[in-house]
């Protein structure tokens, strides 16, 4: 690889006055000051949406902040959107079309998932996320042909946004206790509340600080701000201890180092950025305070007010440390045969290091592929150690991921075409799990994509993945040696590398699931997949259409705000309906008929929501209506015949109405669709799990009245039997008696029944 060649460039060493950037084909009709200011108001305005969407959202768990999030993109999709039909002018190809097709066709896709699904209500929850994100998606590709010379808004504000998220995260270590409370983790995981996503983000944020601090033209000092912004994002991504994010990273790094030419500058960037963070990440992991689980406050907070002053210090020599690079390779520029030398200083470097590597893994007691194929066993074995939550975490492989793998394929095996239903592998994967470890994904984009929509679902997958693929490769151009290399075109591959990251890391987690992150990266890959050749202007507004628009352009346009309209509505509905349902739960002491008609309510507003049939149940069962109650949980039943719950509910409205019987049948389906409800092991001392318990004490009681009322039936049967000359029907009651006496025997004997 030639590194001194690569470093030239189409723009001049010194030419870095302003901030703004284009190509030298960009048109712009705006002034130069018009223009910066436009420039920075769009980056503040990029910056400020993602902050909010991850601070508001944090891990898209919450079903409240997680549906206004939702209504708020679909709107704004749906305005952009709107304005874009109408005044994008009538000549020119469609860019971006393909890919927000088959984006819909995978959301559709969820939507119509509803009808199979073993979880209809999180089917319907999971299509109003994706209904979101693909007008995030449309939205992007919309503004790049409606403004593609604010490019350099996109990259700037994402790479403000990931430092001020990651800024908060490291605060939160620095003020243990008054940001957020105490942690009984050492990792970093606000504002998300997944240190996973906190990394993530940290990851995406490299990459725009190595577009930031490596590009030839814009503010010098903005160059130089990207030292201490690299400082921040990899010690946040070290105190995560997220080993995927790391490796995202490294692919996402690796690919930038290939594709842009820009190296010595990007190796400069990275490499002071990565020295500062490791030096604080250093101090940080052997001071026993900030790395270790269950410390006390007090000792908490005087490590994290040391800490605070470690980040800020480092902060300062990083920005120091930029602005003296900056000067010296601004003001005269390394001759070319010093270029020369420190690439191939640096490609040494890394050859040095992975031979150094190799050689230990040779002389271990393993050996080289001993070590190896011990490396894949870890990660692949379901059965593995999992590391503690430390730094040692860090130089670990083993993950208890493998266990998700396997039940995410196990879900796929039993439903192969269509899947579970989205987000059915939560409750799927009930039947094949190991242990009572809760998960709700399966931490991997392509096994929850087959466990949840099967093989039709990941076909669709795959087409748009090589659609867009073809979309990004027609504006970057990223093989294309003899293209130059203008201040766009890196601005693309930058966005494309971003992309990477976060595909890579969403192979192994559920990233796609946190909006902050996921936003970021489908507003990226909108904006290639829209952006089409960079050969074609680049004007910083695309001209309006002469005239008034026609009718078909304004019914299009309003088309697209009704269609936005109606996804808000749909994606409201679930909320509407957990709120109706509180409501109906705290007026049912007090207002019998008030908490009916608000159990109505919540049940009509989202017809497949389980928790408002058994809201609804539970008030009819309080009011007297013992047999609505219980033809509301049966209809239950037949709407998810898979899902426990359901069984579970029904279950203990038989016993609890005298029917001991049937009880006994619905407990015995719920145990069936997950065995592991009453695992020995998760009910044994000191950590009992609640609903395992529950589960346990209803069976065991289901048991005992069905046994207890067989006696009686036996007594009123063998006497006429046995008048009529018929021993064989008492004998075989009495092996009835025996058997249910032995199984409840059987059953409290494996399972010590806890106390409370």
């Amino acid at each position: 690889m030639s590194v001194a060649p690569a470093e030239q460039t189409s723009a001049p060493h010194s030419a870095r006055p302003t901030f703004q950037q284009g190509s030298s084909s960009d048109a712009s009709s705006t002034p130069p000051a018009a223009g910066r200011r436009a420039l920075w108001g769009a980056t503040a305005l990029t910056a400020a949406i993602s902050c909010l969407v991850t601070f508001y959202a944090k891990g898209g768990l919450n079903l409240e902040s997680m549906t206004a999030t939702e209504i708020a993109l679909t709107l704004a999709a749906g305005v952009v959107v709107a304005v874009a039909i109408l005044r994008l002018p009538n000549a020119g190809r469609r860019y971006g079309f393909w890919p927000t097709g088959l984006l819909l066709a995978f959301t559709a896709l969820t939507a119509i998932s509803v009808v199979w699904s073993v979880q209809p209500d999180d089917s319907w929850r999971d299509a109003g996320r994706m209904l979101a994100y693909s007008g995030v998606f449309a939205a992007a590709v919309a503004l790049v042909r409606l403004a593609p010379g604010r490019w350099p808004a996109v990259l700037g504000g994402l790479a403000l946004a990931s430092v001020l998220i990651c800024s908060y995260a490291l605060l939160t270590k620095v003020f243990p206790g008054s940001l957020t409370a105490a942690d009984k983790y050492a990792r970093l995981e606000d504002p998300y509340g997944y240190w996973n996503a906190v990394g993530l983000t940290a990851s995406m944020g490299a990459i725009c600080c190595l577009w930031l601090g490596a590009r030839r033209s814009g503010h010098a000092l903005l160059s130089a701000l990207a030292y201490p912004a690299m400082g921040v994002l990899l010690l946040t991504l070290l105190l995560a201890y997220s080993r995927g994010a790391l490796v995202a990273l490294a692919v996402g790094v690796l690919a930038w180092f290939c594709l842009v030419p820009l190296r010595l500058r990007s190796a400069a960037v990275l490499g002071v950025g990565a020295l500062g963070a490791v030096a604080v990440a250093g101090w940080d992991f052997s001071t026993h305070a900030l790395s270790a689980e269950h410390i006390p406050i007090a000792e908490q907070i005087t490590a994290g007010h040391q800490l605070g002053v470690l980040i800020v210090a480092m902060a300062f020599a990083l920005t120091a440390l930029g602005v003296t690079i900056g000067f010296l390779t601004g003001t005269r520029p390394p001759p070319r045969a010093l270029r020369t030398q420190v690439g191939a200083a640096l490609l040494a470097t890394i050859a040095i290091t992975l031979i150094v590597f190799a050689g230990a893994l040779a002389h271990s007691q393993r050996g080289l592929t001993g070590s190896i194929s011990h490396t894949v066993d870890s990660l692949t074995n379901p059965n593995a150690k999992v590391p503690p939550n430390t730094p040692g975490r860090l130089t670990a492989v083993a993950s208890v991921r493998a266990r998700y793998w396997k039940e995410a394929l196990d879900v796929f095996d039993a439903h192969p075409a269509l899947g579970a239903g989205a987000e059915g592998f939560a409750t799927a994967h009930l039947r094949y799990r190991g242990e009572t470890l809760e998960v709700m994904h399966a931490h991997g984009f392509v096994v929850q994509t087959l466990a949840d929509l099967g093989l039709v679902g990941l076909l669709l997958a795959l087409a748009l993945f090589v659609v867009w693929g073809a979309a990004a490769g027609r504006a970057t151009r990223p093989f294309a040696r003899r293209e130059r290399y203008r201040p766009e075109r890196i601005g693309m591959l930058a966005m494309l590398c971003l992309v990477v990251v976060f595909g890579v890391h969403s192979l192994v987690d559920w990233s796609w699931y946190v909006p902050g992150n996921a936003c970021v990266a489908l507003l990226c890959a909108g904006w290639l997949a829209g952006r089409g050749p960079l050969a074609e202007s680049a004007a910083p507004l695309a001209p309006r259409p002469a005239g008034r628009p026609s009718h078909l352009r304004i019914a299009l346009a309003g088309a697209a705000v009704v269609f936005a309209l109606l996804a808000a509505w749909s994606q409201w509905q679930p909320q509407r309906s957990e709120e109706a349902s509180r409501d109906a739960e705290a007026l049912l002491a007090r207002d019998p008929s008030g908490a009916l008609a608000a159990a109505d309510s919540a049940v009509s507003r989202d017809p497949l929501s389980l928790e408002a049939l058994s809201t609804l149940a539970l008030v009819q069962s309080a009011s007297g209506h013992t047999a609505l109650a219980r033809a509301t949980l049966q209809h239950a039943v037949r709407l998810q015949p898979s899902n426990p719950k359901s069984w579970l509910s029904l279950g203990r409205q038989d016993l609890s109405s005298g029917n001991p019987q049937a009880a006994l049948h619905e407990l015995q389906a719920a145990i069936y669709l997950d065995p592991e409800s009453i695992s020995p092991e998760e009910l044994a001392p000191p950590y009992p799990n609640r609903e395992s318990v529950a589960i346990y004490n209803d069976y065991i009681q289901a048991l005992r009245a069905t046994a207890a009322a067989t006696p009686a039936k036996s007594q009123a049967v063998t006497p006429s039997k046995s008048a009529s000359g018929s021993p064989a029907g008492a004998a075989a009651a009495a092996r009835r008696e025996a058997l249910r006496r032995s199984r409840l025997r059987s059953l409290e004997s494996r399972t010590p029944r806890p106390a409370g």
